[in-house]
């Protein structure tokens, strides 16, 4: 299959609880190895106010898996997926990869954002980081452990902090043999790698309101990468979460929450 024609991506919609002044959807892109799922609780509390859709990117979630992670392909795939829900302008949030995603796209389509947010990443290639969560992801695939407990056990031979662990096991499901297997499409992710660390794709700044949320001790936006950020992102406003690492939604919630709430306020 060729990598820009277009997955039919899974996602969660859900509609607003309450009437509100501002009728634009939020959009949720999680980040690598990551899932809708992972934003259940998050997705309610926006919910309250307004209509949340949350995508599993290519390969990841229950989404298809197929070659190719460019993020030109992967945006393609987020704006096919409002395509067929009728969505066609939205607030664009993207964690991580996610977020290289969200700039992909509002580079790209800039008429289809009406804000953007991008949680703890810069638009610029980084470096390989993640050899050891595929070398236990790999592990457990190939061990085919019949409980969590000794998928974790597995997992530990390669991966030592248990919070990155209990992450990594968002991605298994049991499967129809009884074993704990791994949903993610990870031989084509780890083939994709190259361009899931470069720079988003897109010519262009986008030039619409923007917010970059970064965590206090979090190293994936530094000073140093400010230059670039401005470059494509010219009218983001930095915030910086205290006590918070590169998954800052989960390390303060409710601030995180208060943040995106009162971007999207400001910007309706």
């Amino acid at each position: 299959m060729n990598e820009h024609a277009s997955v039919d991506l899974h996602v969660i919609d859900l509609s607003a609880e309450a009437d509100s002044d501002d009728q634009l959807p939020l959009v949720v892109i999680h980040g690598l190895l990551g899932s809708a799922d992972n934003w259940r609780s998050h997705l309610k509390v926006w919910q309250r106010r307004r209509r949340v859709i949350a995508v599993d990117l290519r390969n990841h979630g229950r989404s298809p898996h197929v070659e190719g992670m460019s993020y030109t392909a992967m945006s393609q795939d987020v704006l096919v997926a409002l395509d067929k829900r009728g969505v066609e302008r939205a607030h664009m949030l993207g964690h991580s990869m996610g977020g290289k995603v969200a700039m992909t796209l509002a580079r790209m389509a800039p008429e289809r954002c009406a804000s953007l947010m991008v949680a703890d990443i810069a638009p610029v290639a980084y470096q390989h980081g993640h050899d050891d969560v595929f070398a236990a992801l790999a592990r457990v695939k190939e061990a085919k452990p019949a409980n969590r407990r000794e998928a974790d056990t597995l997992l530990a031979e390669h991966v030592d902090f248990r919070p990155t662990r209990l992450f990594l096991a968002t991605n298994l499901v049991r499967n129809e043999q009884g074993e704990m297997a791994v949903r993610v499409g990870l031989e084509e992710i780890q083939r994709g790698y190259e361009a899931i660390i470069g720079r988003p794709d897109g010519d262009q700044s986008y030039d619409g309101p923007t917010l970059v949320l970064k965590g206090a001790d979090s190293h994936y936006v530094t000073d140093d990468m400010l230059p670039a950020l401005r470059e494509v992102l010219p009218r983001a406003r930095i915030v910086t979460l205290k006590n918070a690492g590169h998954w800052l939604h989960a390390d303060q919630p409710e601030a995180f929450q208060q943040a995106i709430d009162t971007f999207i306020d400001a910007h309706s």
